[in-house]
């Protein structure tokens, strides 16, 4: 687990106009917590922004199966962080993510990149702190 993490979002609207955010994880997390941890920041930014629709593009492959039921959680805590995804998934008329692998997504790994590093950002790009996890871990079987 990586004790000061980073996870990123690129924000697009129909008419392509960007936000750039990238999350700093002040606590160790799991690559795949990590992946979490960016979806479901990346749905509570689009509902304040008043977002009634979204599609998502995502990696990696196993979260986005998770959460579209294709398979199961092994974990606790990944159980956990589904829950709040699909909970955060009914403020939306409209959702669908998608997979797409992380040698295509540029503008994503730039600020992966960014918000390990703990740089000041550049004009433009939102930075997020967050110091704790957000899920529950569920008690008893998965």
């Amino acid at each position: 687990m990586a004790p000061s993490s980073g996870a990123r979002l690129v924000l697009i609207s129909l008419d392509g106009s960007r936000l750039h955010y990238a999350i700093r994880l002040h606590f160790s997390a799991s690559n795949n917590a990590i992946e979490y941890k960016a979806l479901i920041n990346g749905l509570r930014i689009t509902i304040e922004l008043g977002a009634t629709r979204l599609y998502v593009r995502h990696n990696p492959e196993l979260v986005i199966d998770q959460v579209m039921k294709e398979s199961s959680n092994k974990s606790h805590l990944m159980a956990a962080y589904c829950q709040e995804v699909r909970k955060l998934e009914d403020k939306f008329q409209g959702i669908k993510l998608h997979h797409v692998s992380q040698k295509d997504n540029d503008a994503a790994n730039f600020l992966t990149k960014l918000a390990a590093r703990r740089d000041s950002s550049p004009s433009g790009i939102f930075i997020n702190d967050l110091h704790k996890p957000s899920a529950r871990v569920l008690e008893g079987p998965i």
